[in-house]
């Protein structure tokens, strides 16, 4: 068995970097993919957004820290994982993350010289999972 995930979309807030006494990083960033369709029926052009919660470990952290914004088209690697935590109110809530392992950015470049699309491919170091 393998969790895996691919998105495609658009980086929906600036990322959040945390830095911890260690000096270990994380980013956390939201990231909106949707989907577009004709109703059969009725003809009628329909769209939905979903939201996903990002998060990145590791030496991709600088990368995401320095490159990328709100608004940027990225494709993200990763794995779904579900955490739990006591709310305020000793309540259990979960939260289901992305958690980032690959990172190919799709946005265009900011500088005036070049305006073709920038496609850069970023991997963390040490997260080879593959079975060979």
């Amino acid at each position: 068995m393998r969790n895996k995930v691919e998105l495609l979309g658009n980086v929906g807030n600036d990322p959040e970097i945390k830095t911890f006494d260690n000096g270990n990083k994380i980013a956390n960033f939201s990231l909106a993919t949707t989907e577009k369709w004709k109703d059969k029926q009725t003809g009628e052009k329909k769209e939905h957004t979903e939201w996903h919660k990002v998060v990145v470990n590791g030496k991709l952290v600088d990368v995401v820290e320095k490159y990328v914004k709100k608004g940027d088209r990225l494709m993200i690697d990763g794995k779904i994982k579900t955490r739990s935590y006591e709310d305020k109110n000793k309540e259990n809530r979960y939260i289901t993350e992305v958690i980032c392992s690959d990172l190919l950015m799709l946005s265009n470049k900011s500088d005036n010289t070049n305006s073709q699309p920038a496609a850069e491919t970023f991997v963390a170091e040490g997260d080879d999972d593959l079975p060979f």
